[in-house]
Formats: structure tokens, sequence, C-alpha cells
């Protein structure tokens, strides 16, 4: 059994107990969704790097209340030429994301679609960004909600199916990322190199400085091996209490 539970805890609670979180431009409602908005949605929408030109094709995978989709459509808001697809197999969820879609200011940017990944096939082009806060419980407990289950944990797709089909929806010199515990880092970084996937960006995420990471930003290239990798860490807070100064400055254009 690995003891994610435990040591995790405190980067994927719900960062709010009412039914939507108010960001700078934009709420999102999550009474719906098994797995509520939280640190590690967040993370991976403020830190996901883009290549030198802007993404027009993006793919959120494992969408949720459509939290990350919602937070690239700000951030490539000056540019109108984007679109982004969210998927999700839970009907709720996509019941969710289109109801946040739709009163964002960008809805007619956002499309969301229940389909597993494995079912995903877009009839355009290839994607320029793929996304994903995947379920990341493997061997542990299991919650007697079964939606939230599913949310939670590899039996709807595993690690292996996450990044070999990404890698065939995604076009030369696109961008892959995703968050996961810092434990799942080694077998991420052999399955993406085995499918072309080379490291671009990794950022180790530290609950508390002294602490040993708990979670893991990845960002990978495809088919191109970058001549230069940025590697850093964050530390989410420095007392316990209040956002670190890097923090406040990665989630600056979203945090109230």
């Amino acid at each position: 059994m690995i003891l994610i539970v435990n040591t995790s805890f405190i980067l994927t609670i719900p960062m709010t107990k009412s039914q939507s979180f108010r960001f700078k431009q934009f709420e999102v409602w999550h009474d719906l969704c098994a797995m509520k908005v939280g640190t590690d949605g967040v993370l991976l929408g403020a830190w996901c790097p883009f290549t030198s030109h802007s993404p027009h094709r993006i793919l959120d995978i494992g969408t949720g209340s459509g939290l990350i989709a919602l937070m690239l459509a700000q951030r490539l808001s000056q540019d109108n030429m984007y679109m982004i697809d969210a998927i999700d197999i839970d009907p709720n969820a996509i019941t969710q994301a289109k109801k946040n879609f739709n009163s964002s200011p960008w809805n007619e940017h956002l499309h969301a679609h229940q389909c597993a990944l494995q079912d995903w096939h877009p009839n355009s082009d290839l994607y320029d960004l793929i996304v994903s806060n995947p379920p990341f419980f493997v061997n542990s407990l299991k919650t007697p909600d079964a939606a939230r289950t599913m949310a939670r944990h590899t039996d709807s797709i595993s690690f292996e199916e996450l990044i070999y089909h990404s890698s065939q929806l995604l076009a030369d010199k696109g961008i892959f990322a995703l968050i996961l515990p810092y434990e799942h880092k080694q077998t991420i970084l052999s399955l993406a190199q085995t499918h072309h996937l080379y490291l671009h960006s990794m950022t180790d995420v530290h609950t508390r400085d002294g602490v040993a990471a708990k979670r893991i930003l990845l960002a990978f290239e495809k088919n191109v091996s970058p001549s230069i990798i940025r590697k850093d860490r964050l530390v989410l807070s420095y007392d316990g209490n209040t956002r670190s100064p890097e923090y406040a400055n990665l989630c600056k254009e979203f945090y109230l």
C-alpha cells in the first residue's frame, strides 16, 4: 500500500468548503464534482509553461470542474486563436465544467466533452499543449464515494496509458504538463522518454521549507530534447500559514 493519503493531504484538500471558489477573473463552481478546487490544479494552471509561441490547440485531461482549462484561457485571453478541449469520464464533472465555462469570459474558446482519454479521437489537428492533474492513488484504500474514487485513483487510467495517449495526441514540439506526487517522478520520467517526450521543466513542490517535496510539476516537449532544462523548487509556505512570496507571485493573476 502506498501511503500517499497522509503525506499529500495538505495539498489535495479543497481550498474552500463553499460550493464555489472565486478567482480574480472567473468563478469555479464545484458542488457537482467529486474533486473540489485544490492547490494542485491551481499550481499546474499557473505554472504550465508555453513554448516560444502561445498554444492554439489545448487538451485538459480529467478536467473536473474545468479549473485548469479556465486558468489557461485567462492566460491566453489576449490571443483569440486558441481552443481548449476539456475531457472527463464523469458526467457530473462535465456538467459542472460546462456551467463554469459558460459563465466565464472565454466561453467560446472552451469545450467540455464526456469521454475517456483512451477513447478521445479529435477530428482536427494535434494539440500544442496537453495538461493533466491525473488520478494518482495506486493500490491505496478506496473511499465509499464511487465518483471520488474514480477521480483519485489510477483504476480509470494508468500512468502508462496517460503518457502513451498524450504522446499520440501531441504535436511535434508540443508541451505535455502535469502535477503528481513526488514519489512517482521516476516512473513518469521513464515512461515519457519511452514515448519521445523530453523533459522541458521540473519544479519540486514543498508544503513548507525544510520538508521533503510532496508534489512535482513536470513539463515535457515532444520529439525535442531541450538544450536547457528548467529545474527549480517551490515552497508554498515558510511559516505554515501564509503563502510564500514565490507561491504568491506565481498565482498573483488568479488569487484574490
